[in-house]
């Protein structure tokens, strides 16, 4: 009598155990369609990035709009006073008509004058037909060329890139590990990824993800997330006009916004086209929206500060520190430094959590595909 209830027993408790985990599957499915994301596959690398002399910066500019039609504009806007002054002067045209009625003594001579001056308006007509299509087909050639020219603004940005670096900091206590930062672009889409993975007691692994549009004005992030080994997933997803936060609440969405993920990338192309100059003294502004809110942080170019990279050797870079701010979200602060001779990437990012932890991520080997 007791085998039976323990077999029913075990069987419930079966059940409940399966139905468990396919509530957990369910829940991570939604969770993945309402980050947005979709993650792309990640490609094959074929070359390593060794330092090179930086090429010239040179400034991205945008296709030219195709300008309006204006010829028909332009004259309209004072009908009234044109017309009143263009009717005397359609005079003149009357008195080439009374000589040549004039000469009529010699028969065959006003024949002659008028075969002689007759070829004459189709000969200015061509001409003129020849001009009126010039507009028209500018306005072709622009429209044409507005995107090819921002094909060629898209092809500016590297192609796909994984920085590999090497972590150490202290956390409690002293740690390392490793940590990648993962750029790819799919046409007009990208994805920045980067994990932090440190070895403590149990590896701990921080992910951070940031997928959305390319232009030739800079990146426009939609989605961005954040994962930590044993915690739960962090989400902001950035419309059109609002930021909706982790919490579900929405703030304004600012110009050229970005996320803790992309501002890598967004910073170095910004450099590498001149948008903003890395130089001593300067300082860059840019706007961060994370799970928690949007702010606006501000850096300074504190130094130029030359890294001896374990592959690579001395590389020089210039040293961004961040302010603090107003109303900090929290306590981690992330200062970089940004090789021009590798493409203007990020090569060294020290995290700073507080006073009692910090990470140190030198960038070991870059790939390219």
């Amino acid at each position: 009598m007791v085998r039976p209830a323990k077999l029913t027993l075990a069987l419930l408790a079966l059940l409940v155990g399966l139905a468990h985990f396919a509530s957990l599957e369910w829940l991570a499915r939604q969770a993945d369609a309402i980050s947005g994301l979709t993650i792309m596959a990640p490609p094959m690398y074929t070359r390593m990035l060794r330092p090179a002399a930086p090429p010239p910066v040179v400034a991205v500019t945008l296709p030219a709009p195709v300008p309006k039609p204006r010829a028909a504009a332009a004259p309209k806007p004072r009908p009234a006073a044109s017309s009143a002054k263009e009717r005397p002067e359609k005079k003149p045209q009357e008195p080439p008509v009374e000589p040549v009625a004039q000469p009529a003594e010699p028969a065959p001579a006003p024949p002659e004058d008028v075969v002689a001056q007759a070829p004459e308006p189709p000969a200015s007509a061509p001409e003129a037909a020849a001009s009126a299509p010039q507009p028209a087909a500018s306005a072709t050639v622009a429209a044409a060329s507005a995107p090819a020219g921002e094909a060629a603004a898209l092809d500016q940005w590297p192609t796909d890139t994984r920085l590999t670096y090497d972590v150490t900091g202290e956390y409690r206590n002293p740690v390392s590990g490793t940590a990648h930062v993962q750029w790819q672009r799919d046409g007009s889409r990208y994805q920045v990824r980067l994990d932090v993975t440190i070895r403590v007691v149990v590896p701990i692994t921080q992910t951070l993800t940031s997928q959305g549009e390319v232009t030739p004005a800079g990146l426009i992030p939609r989605a961005y997330e954040e994962m930590r080994t044993g915690g739960k997933r962090r989400v902001t997803q950035l419309g059109d006009q609002v930021v909706v936060l982790g919490n579900g609440t929405t703030v304004p969405r600012p110009a050229g916004v970005q996320d803790t993920a992309s501002q890598f990338v967004e910073l170095a192309q910004r450099f590498a086209t001149g948008r903003d100059v890395l130089a001593v003294g300067r300082t860059v502004k840019m706007w961060l929206a994370r799970p928690g809110g949007v702010d606006e942080w501000t850096y300074d170019v504190t130094e130029r500060e030359v890294l001896s990279l374990p592959l690579m050797g001395d590389v020089e870079t210039f040293h961004l520190k961040p302010r603090a701010l107003v109303n900090p979200r929290g306590n981690i602060t992330a200062e970089m430094w940004f090789a021009p001779s590798l493409q203007y990437l990020p090569v060294k990012i020290k995290v700073i959590m507080g006073t009692e932890a910090w990470l140190d991520l030198v960038v070991d080997r870059i790939e390219q595909r």
